[in-house]
């Protein structure tokens, strides 16, 4: 079952890029930037990733985004995502990245993007590897804080998909942001929000409903209203789950007490995908193999996992089909 679910072809669609800034590199960045962190070594900054919830793991995460700087860094900081992913045959990305952490502290817009998009583009020359790009919003910042961002994406729109919304869910919900998604569905991104991790049920209608998104991120705490449960399981909305980062974050107190397999077993889109794999201890195929272990899933699990998420993907037909009949192919040869 290990080497099944190592080897089978995925899609991850629900990975910040800034959350794949390993230790190593992070250090590396700081050193070529001339920079000081608030840790003395590696094994320092690893033993920091203890987080009681969302907002202490932010607050680290901030933190390390100090050292990118460059279109370089952000080059660099890409590209590793991108081999790991390679690797674990990631056959399709669609990433998130945070402008608003970075142009807060002077660091230009398009010197963030032009260095993930510069990354995208050689994976995909190199590795045959697809890809989209997500700009999301910080919730913890002011909804007229998210329009000069999505402002400032306008003319990268050819290199930028959707939008989506991030950062410390409580106290914040989507309605919140309800003018910026009206303007960037008006100027043609599609739209995704993180919601129902921390944040109540009532947040995933919002979501739905004030901002038109088509899949939910997270979206764990649907189970506790069946109304929900049924909308998202009629109009076929996917949820990607992030099992390795709820368990982390205390969503979950043990990968055995998570409730993906109750969300699959009802018929809903669920997917698998890694979140902020430096900080939460594993990439996708890691989120793989805690979950199958955990809940005991079968071959027949896994496969509908991994067809949900290129199901979700940001593709047209064409290429949706392509990609599920290389999975297909895949758990056919492997029976």
């Amino acid at each position: 079952m290990d080497d099944f679910v190592r080897n089978i072809p995925k899609a991850e669609l629900h990975i910040h890029i800034e959350g794949t800034l390993e230790p190593e590199l992070l250090f590396g960045l700081a050193r070529r930037n001339h920079l000081t962190t608030p840790f003395g070594s590696v094994e320092a900054l690893r033993q920091a990733y203890q987080f009681d919830d969302l907002q202490s793991f932010l607050d680290i995460y901030y933190q390390g985004t100090q050292v990118l700087r460059t279109e370089q860094d952000f080059y660099d900081l890409t590209r590793a995502y991108l081999e790991r992913a390679h690797s674990e045959r990631v056959l399709h990305t669609e990433l998130f990245f945070d402008p608003q952490s970075h142009t807060g502290r002077g660091i230009p817009f398009a010197t963030v993007v032009t260095g993930i998009y510069r990354a995208l583009e050689d994976a995909g020359r190199r590795f045959g590897l697809s890809s989209r790009l997500i700009v999301c919003f910080l919730r913890h910042l002011s909804a007229g804080a998210a329009m000069e961002t999505l402002e400032q994406a306008l003319p990268f729109r050819e290199w930028i998909t959707a939008v989506g919304l991030d950062s410390s869910e409580a106290g914040r919900p989507p309605e919140l942001f309800t003018e910026v998604f009206a303007r960037a569905r008006r100027m043609g991104f599609a739209a995704v929000a993180h919601a129902g991790e921390e944040g109540p049920p009532n947040y995933i209608w919002q979501a739905l409903d004030r901002l038109h998104v088509s899949r939910i991120d997270h979206g764990v705490r649907c189970l506790e209203d069946p109304r929900l449960v049924e909308r998202l399981q009629r109009e076929r909305i996917p949820l990607t789950v992030c099992p390795l980062s709820n368990v982390k974050l205390g969503i979950f107190r043990s990968m055995g007490e998570h409730n993906l397999k109750k969300l699959l077993d009802r018929g809903l889109c669920v997917t698998v995908n890694s979140d902020d794999p430096a900080y939460f201890g594993g990439y996708i195929t890691d989120n793989f193999l805690a979950v199958q272990q955990a809940l005991d899933l079968d071959r027949k699990d896994i496969h509908r996992l991994v067809r949900h998420g290129f199901e979700a993907a940001f593709l047209g037909e064409q290429e949706k089909n392509r990609l599920l009949a290389e999975v297909d192919r895949y758990v056919s040869a492997a029976a």
